[in-house]
């Protein structure tokens, strides 16, 4: 098996005295080198195996090993000495090996495992390191080592109303979501303003609405349905009812299925900017809720959502759960990386003349791009998108 080089984001000089040591015992092994990554490049590299993991549906498995802090600082770095050799004895030479987070957690990264590999994976990884460092390190110091094993893609079928995403996976989503805080408080600011001017402005439209809808067909006003927020969260999404309330859930539920998987045929004229990917002549939707669709209105109710800080005035469209069943790893994307909205770039760029892919890349170059005055172009643009219906059914 190969052995590490311990390469920390510290230089030489800085390295504790029992990580030189074990440096230049490694440097005069014949044995092959296995380098420990500093953590800027261990991260980035991570990122990377994430996101061609993501296109190739080929599972990797993050392990990380932390030491709990202790007051003897040498004691704390044997410890951090002792789990990288242990490393060196289960990472192959295609695994990454590196600090996850510099002088408190270290990482492998085992690449290619196929599908299903990972549990064999996992546990002779447990077993080799944890026999490993019971010989060098003593009880005490051994339990104070918590080694953790993370799975990706990750297994989206929970039923409970927690997240989904585990902050292990993604680090530079979390970081990135850090280091724009300001930027993010002013955008909650403008969504608690426009949420609460709009609701005020709209409210007789809102009672007129309501009125119509209690009228027309029997059943509750609003309608509410589980949806799925940012990370994986759900929440309680608001619309006004469009639909008759008994119907089969069926129909779209199979025809979502075959839209994400590009299956879905279009309806229109045959010329490709004018076909539309989605249910039309839908049976199960009320005459007044044909007229609430094509002008967007039925979307009102979701400025309480907004209000409430489970959505946004821009972002993403926030799935069903079932649709995440249907989902490509790289479509999930779109959950993980924006705070769901009522508008976004979708909608002012065809809405449902899109195909599914292109809509996920609109979302996602949204997130990549974002910015306060990006939302407030997209605002801007909204009125005529859904003055003018297009893609609205």
């Amino acid at each position: 098996m190969s052995t590490p080089i311990i390469a920390g984001s510290m230089g030489k000089s800085e390295l504790p005295r029992l990580l030189r040591f074990t440096l230049r015992l490694q440097r005069s092994s014949n044995q092959p080198r296995h380098e420990v990554l500093a953590e800027s490049e261990f991260r980035r590299i991570f990122c990377w195996e994430r996101k061609r993991a993501e296109r190739s549906g080929r599972c990797f498995l993050l392990m990380l090993a932390h030491v709990e802090s202790v007051h003897q600082t040498n004691e704390s770095n044997r410890a951090l000495s002792e789990i990288a050799l242990a490393l060196s004895g289960v990472a192959r030479e295609t695994d990454i090996a590196g600090w996850y987070r510099a002088g408190a957690i270290l990482g492998v990264i085992f690449t290619e495992l196929g599908d299903g590999n990972w549990e064999s994976v996992q546990g002779f990884a447990r077993t080799k390191v944890t026999t490993s460092l019971r010989t060098k390190l003593s009880p005490e110091q051994v339990d104070r080592i918590h080694i953790s094993f993370h799975c990706f893609p990750e297994k989206w079928d929970k039923t409970d109303r927690g997240g989904l995403a585990n902050a292990n996976l993604y680090p530079d989503l979390f970081e990135r979501d850090k280091a724009r805080r300001f930027s993010r408080v002013v955008k909650r600011l403008m969504d608690i303003l426009g949420s609460i001017t709009a609701l005020t402005l709209c409210s007789p439209l809102l009672a007129i609405i309501a009125l119509a809808i209690k009228l027309t067909s029997k059943g509750p006003i609003l309608f509410e349905q589980e949806r799925v927020g940012q990370y994986g969260l759900r929440f309680t999404f608001l619309k006004f009812r469009s639909m008759k309330c008994e119907n089969d859930p069926s129909i779209h539920r199979e025809y979502v299925r075959r839209f994400i998987a590009g299956q879905a045929v279009p309806t229109g004229s045959g010329h490709e900017q004018n076909a539309v990917y989605k249910i039309q002549n839908d049976p199960r939707v009320t005459r007044l809720g044909k007229f609430l669709r094509k002008t967007s209105l039925d979307e009102l109710p979701q400025l309480i959502n907004v209000l409430k800080g489970e959505m946004s005035l821009v972002g993403p469209r926030p799935p069903i759960p079932y649709e995440l069943e249907a989902y490509q790893v790289w479509h999930r994307r779109r959950v993980l990386e924006a705070k769901p909205g009522i508008t976004g770039l979708w909608q002012v760029n065809g809405r449902s003349s899109l195909k599914f892919d292109d809509m996920v890349r609109l979302d996602l170059q949204y997130a990549k791009k974002w910015s306060l005055w990006l939302d407030i172009k997209i605002l801007l643009q909204t009125p005529r998108a859904v003055l003018f219906g297009a893609g609205a059914y």
